[in-house]
Formats: structure tokens, C-alpha cells, sequence
């Protein structure tokens, strides 16, 4: 969705200016049209060039620019699918919240009827005093769209909540509000992601070689295209934003919440790599090394797609080391899926901690579509163009 739409990023006078280029090039380098407005202050910070150079596009710095063609700022606002204010200083919000128009960014603003989004970067003090806070609750109850700032050590030396959020989580919010007129919008769709793991003692865990790098790939591809995505991931990676993201360890923890999130769910996509087995007896207190040989003795997990009761589409991940496509079959047909997507775990150059991934869909009539090697997120967009194609999923 992010390809060929049309982006406005107003950058203004803050030090977190530079963090904004690496945004308008990446989105850029997504497909993305972007439009750069820069307040006086910001190219204080940054200069216009920078940004030129990177989208290719002109940088807009004043409504009375005579080089500007047509009525800019309504140009501008007209044709934005999004505009994104980042970083954005308490004095641009409190411009906004009181509707000002003394600038071409905030002319533009006003004149659009595109989703505004505004990820504030400033001194602690100034984002906790009371009148941002008023100004900030009145942008939101107006619709505008915040991302938080995060804490940290700050520009002026102190911690605290103030710096510009990760470039990764504004992207993510960015994808989240152009995937709304997708064709995966308004579908709840729950995925699992993440090798769980189950605890010998406090310090000691069985688990498996899964990042949980395909989990969150597929999470990120049903978000970009508009669905209310819940991601159950037992994973460590950073968490992709846009979505209800539910942290678990074990795979009774992932069960329980899997159950409880299906309930009013489309689909269901289970890529994490569950424990089969956990060990009977936990032990409260490190086991401490001894010249004995240590015996564990397991008990299998409960098999978590067994326990979802729900009439919706189904799609599992089979890991497989031999037989694959005979066994990626039997297991479709044992655990009732639509589809399941079947990789060979015994090669180096794709799978487990790997971007890209080799992989052969078989659906419930067990038609076979080998791929070839793709990235993570291109497999992804390939299961979510076979759901979406599924009669059930318009039902």
C-alpha cells in the first residue's frame, strides 16, 4: 500500500530534524511520493538540500517561494494521503490545537482532509507541562494521530520522555494508516510468532531455533493492508507497531491467549514454533551443577490449533527436516487447516534466523505451489493474497 501514495512529512525545529531525513528516505525508498515542508526553525537543523536529494522531489520552505507552482499549501493538502509532522515541537502543536494558519506547513494542515499524524520531540518538561498536554488531548479528540515520544537521554543532557520515537515504529504507523482502505481492512487476524520457552529452573529454558522474523514479517503484511492485527509472539525482537501485540513465554501462555484472542477473529495464522514438550516439574530454585547426569523428565503440551473452536480460516506452518510435503500434508489434514506452508529446516540459506524463506503452500484440497526464494515479508504477501482470495474470507 505504501507504493506510489502520497506523503507529506513537515519537519520542524527540533534537534531530532535529522531523524526525519532518514524517514523521507526510506519511505522513498518504499514507492512513496514524499513531499517535505520545513518550518524556518527546522532549517536551522537540517538543510532543505538534504532532503531534496534524497526523495528527488522539491523541498517546499515558504508559501511565498515564487518558484512554488499552482496554490501550494491547498496542492499539498489535496493530494496527501497522509500527512506526518515529525519531529513536531510543543509550538507546532500548539499552533495546530488553536488553528493557527501563519505558515505553509500549518496552512496545510488546515486544508487537508488526509489523516494527520504527529510524533512530538522535545524537552521533558516542556511535553509534561499541562497547557502540551491540553493541546495534545485536543488534537487527538480531533482525530489528528499521535505517536508517542519514548525516554531516554535527551538533547539538553537530562532523562526523560522526549525523544522522537524509533524510525521503525513511526514507518509502522505510517503503513497502519494507508493500509486502512486495503483489502485485508476491517478482518481481525491473530498470528503467533517465536519459539516458546518452557522453564527447567529460574534460569534455564527449552526452546528451538525460531527468531520469530516470519511471525512478525506476515503481522506486518496484514497490518499494511488494513487488518486489526493481533501478534502473540514469544519472540525478542522489537515489536512492529500498528497492532495489539501480546507478549507471551510458554506454550500455556500462548494457548490461553490464542483461545481467548479467536474468539471474534477471520483468521488465524500460527507460525511460531510451539514447544512440543515441557518439563513435568519446574524446579523453584536453580538446579546447581553436580558431577550427576542431569534427567529431565517431559510432558507433551496441550496442541494449541486442537483447542480453537471458532469457524475461520486457518493456516499453520509446518518446519520439516524430511518427507516435507508428506508430512506438511498430513499435518494439514490432522489439524483441520486451509492452508499450511511447508519449509525445508535443513538448509542454511533461508529459514531459522535467515530474511528469506523457501517455502511450498498446499491448501485444504492439497494443490501445491512451490515458491522460490523470497524474502520474508514477499512470502508474507503471498499468504495474505491466498487468504484474501479464499471464499471464506468474504463471508
Amino acid at each position: 500500500m505504501i507504493k506510489d501514495s502520497n506523503i507529506v512529512i513537515g519537519v520542524t525545529g527540533s534537534i531530532a530534524a535529522y531523524k526525519a531525513v532518514d524517514i523521507a528516505n526510506k519511505l522513498t525508498q518504499d514507492g512513496a511520493n514524499v513531499d517535505v515542508v520545513m518550518t524556518r526553525s527546522a532549517q536551522e537543523f537540517v538543510t532543505p538540500l538534504t532532503f531534496q536529494t534524497l526523495t528527488r522531489r522539491k523541498v517546499y520552505t515558504s508559501l511565498w517561494d515564487e518558484s512554488n507552482e499552482g496554490v501550494v499549501h491547498i496542492d499539498l493538502a489535496q493530494k496527501a494521503d497522509v500527512v506526518l509532522i515529525a519531529p513536531a515541537t510543543a509550538n507546532i502543536i500548539a499552533k495546530l490545537a488553536n488553528g493557527y494558519a501563519d505558515d505553509l506547513l500549518t496552512d496545510v494542515v488546515l486544508a487537508t482532509r488526509s489523516p494527520v499524524v504527529i510524533a512530538p520531540a522535545m524537552n521533558v518538561n516542556m511535553y509534561e507541562n499541562a497547557i502540551t498536554q491540553e493541546n495534545i488531548q485536543k488534537l487527538k479528540d480531533r482525530g489528528f494521530i499521535f505517536i508517542e515520544p519514548v525516554e531516554g537521554r535527551l538533547a539538553c543532557g537530562v532523562y526523560g520522555k522526549g525523544k522522537l520515537a524509533e524510525t521503525h515504529h513511526i514507518l509502522g504507523i505510517i503503513r497502519t494508516v494507508i493500509g486502512r482502505s486495503g483489502d485485508m481492512a476491517g478482518k481481525k487476524v491473530v498470528i503467533t510468532a517465536g519459539g516458546t520457552r518452557e522453564p527447567i529452573d529460574p534460569v534455564r529454558f527449552i526452546s528451538n531455533r525460531s527468531s520469530g522474523k516470519m511471525g512478525h514479517a506476515l503481522a506486518e503484511a496484514a497490518r499494511d493492508r488494513g487488518a486489526l492485527v493481533t501478534l502473540i509472539t514469544a519472540s525478542t525482537m522489537d515489536y512492529p507497531a500498528g497492532m495489539d501485540i501480546i507478549p507471551v513465554n510458554t506454550a500455556d501462555e500462548m494457548c490461553a491467549e490464542v483461545v481467548k484472542a479467536c474468539k471474534d477473529a477471520d483468521a488465524l495464522m500460527m507460525t511460531a514454533a510451539v514447544s512440543d514438550y515441557k518439563p513435568s516439574n519446574v524446579a523453584k530454585q536453580k538446579i546447581k551443577k553436580s558431577d550427576q547426569e542431569l534427567d529431565l523428565h517431559l510432558s507433551k503440551n496441550t496442541d494449541i490449533l486442537s483447542q480453537v473452536k471458532e469457524d475461520m480460516i486457518k493456516i499453520g506452518f509446518a518446519a520439516e527436516s524430511n518427507d516435507i510435503i508428506r508430512n506438511a500434508i498430513e499435518k494439514l489434514h490432522k489439524k483441520e487447516l486451509d492452508l499450511i506452508v511447508a519449509n525445508d529446516i535443513t538448509q542454511d540459506a533461508w529459514g531459522f534466523g535467515s530474511e528469506y524463506n523457501k517455502v511450498t503452500l498446499i491448501d485444504g484440497n492439497e494443490n501445491i505451489n512451490e515458491l522460490p526464494i523470497m524474502t520474508k515479508r514477499k512470502v508474507s504477501d503471498v499468504i495474505c493474497d491466498w487468504l484474501v482470495s479464499n471464499p471464506k474470507w468474504t463471508k
